[in-house]
């Protein structure tokens, strides 16, 4: 369970995180598209933030990833400029491919391909000066 100092930080790291790779660094991605911050998670002493991007469009994620890890210090720089009267320590940044969204897609397809039954039809009951109770458990 995170602290409310760590869910502040965190919160305060995603906007200007997307902020600096939308518009003061958009040059690292070669006019592409930038990746979009899924989560940021912070250590207890924020010493350290794990920052999880989603790369939706492309089939390139390593390639996009290693470009943000190989610019984060320039990245690092560019945030502690934005966050400079709030936070008083900017946190190391590392950096993970969050592909949870592909995963979701693949989960979608596999469902969509499965062939379920429809369910057998329940017989009308015999006697009907009662009115049925409906049932409550199959």
């Amino acid at each position: 369970m995170d602290s409310k100092r760590q869910q502040k930080m965190a919160s305060l790291l995603q906007q200007e995180l997307a902020a600096v790779l939308q518009r003061d660094l958009p040059h690292l991605f070669g006019g592409g598209m930038a990746p979009s911050i899924s989560m940021v998670k912070v250590t207890p002493d924020l010493g350290q933030a794990r920052v999880y991007l989603s790369l939706l469009l492309g089939n390139d994620a390593n390639e996009r990833i290693e470009i943000v890890r190989d610019n984060a210090r320039e990245i690092r720089h560019a945030l502690a400029k934005r966050i400079r009267k709030t936070a008083r320590v900017v946190p190391e940044l590392v950096f993970f491919h969050d592909d949870s969204a592909a995963y979701a897609a693949h989960m979608d397809q596999v469902l969509g391909t499965l062939d379920i039954p429809a369910p057998p039809q329940e017989d009308a009951p015999e006697n009907d000066d009662k009115p049925a109770r409906p049932r409550l458990f199959n």
